[in-house]
């Protein structure tokens, strides 16, 4: 592996949690981001990690699935109910199901074991990026507001508020694709560049995860969509007006 290089935008002081039972890949987790600059926290069971949540919250968690005293998918809920940090899940669970489960718990990203080093970086960052909030609301708009369809969605607590006044909090990787969706109206996007990976498989089916749960948000038929459009073979379009605040 390549020396590691610092990236100060993203890595310098970001906490991250590790809950992983096996000892030795705990360590090498743990190694590889202290190279990397980020601050790191182990832990071997889900109930260390629900005492320490309890304390401070981190930048991002990551999570394996198989620990010894619950089930991990049944933490990234919970996780999700202390506030908005990135989560990662890290497993060797390798079946459809549990992916299209873990996306829908509000993973962020979903790896398999055995993983490469630098691709459980190049995702945290991207992932932190997203939490930061970084990305900028176009110049047109200048605001960090959108407004369309009578929603409404605030761009830096991923905050999106319905026609009635009731507000939905959506995770970091949904904030995200929503804002692609909102800068880019009436175009279609294509799957890599909503979720921002270059290498997608096209075989990967989690950006069809996302986009649904983002549907079931904005209350858009599938069937029948109102706001994002299907376009076979080529990605996707959001359909409504946008204007920015």
């Amino acid at each position: 592996m390549s020396a590691p290089t610092l990236n100060p935008a993203t890595d310098a002081d970001k906490l991250i949690y590790l809950v992983e039972d096996d000892l030795a890949v705990a360590r090498l987790i743990g190694n590889v981001l202290r190279d990397y600059h980020f601050r790191c926290e182990v832990f071997h069971s889900g109930s260390e990690l629900q005492r320490r949540l309890r304390q401070q919250l981190p930048d991002l968690v990551i999570l394996d699935l198989g620990l010894p005293d619950m089930d991990g998918m049944s933490l990234v809920s919970e996780i999700r109910a202390h506030g908005r940090c990135g989560v990662v899940i890290l497993t060797g669970r390798g079946h459809v199901g549990d992916r299209v489960m873990g996306l829908e718990s509000g993973a962020d990203d979903y790896i398999m074991k055995p993983f490469e080093p630098r691709e459980l970086v190049a995702r945290v960052r991207s992932i932190l990026r997203r939490c930061d909030g970084r990305q900028e609301a176009p110049a047109s708009g200048g605001g960090r507001v959108a407004s369309f369809a009578g929603w409404r969605y605030e761009v830096d607590s991923y905050t999106l508020i319905a026609p009635d006044g009731g507000e939905k909090a959506l995770s970091a990787g949904e904030g995200q694709m929503l804002q692609r969706f909102l800068e880019r109206p009436n175009r279609v996007l294509p799957r890599e560049q909503l979720l921002g990976q270059d290498d997608m498989s096209p075989y990967d089916r989690s950006i069809d995860v996302r986009i649904s749960r983002l549907r079931r948000k904005l209350e858009d038929d599938s069937y029948s969509p109102r706001m994002i459009k299907t376009v076979y073979g080529a990605g996707y379009l959001f359909l409504a007006a946008v204007s920015w605040e």
